[in-house]
């Protein structure tokens, strides 16, 4: 793949809480962002630095790794089907 192709693609987009955040479209980027975020939310305890971190940036790498996304799919599934009320 050319740098070409690369600029050609969808960017991609992250929804949380209803709003709509566009990656970067090089792949690289998104990984170093995921895990930059992820490992930054492992020092939550600092200041600056939080806990909320880590579910962002596997949200992020879950657009890069299967084994990520099928654990994120899961977690919308078991969430729609507990804020859904019984019929």
């Amino acid at each position: 793949m050319t740098a070409a192709d690369d600029d050609s693609a969808p960017a991609r987009k992250i929804s949380i809480f209803g709003r709509e955040f566009t990656m970067p479209r090089s792949r690289g980027w998104r990984i170093a962002i995921g895990m930059l975020l992820t490992l930054g939310g492992l020092l939550g305890f600092l200041p600056i630095l939080g806990f909320w971190m880590i579910p962002l940036g596997l949200l992020v790498l879950s657009y890069e790794f299967a084994m990520i996304r099928r654990h994120r799919r899961r977690f919308v599934v078991w969430w729609e089907r507990r804020r859904r009320p019984d019929r």
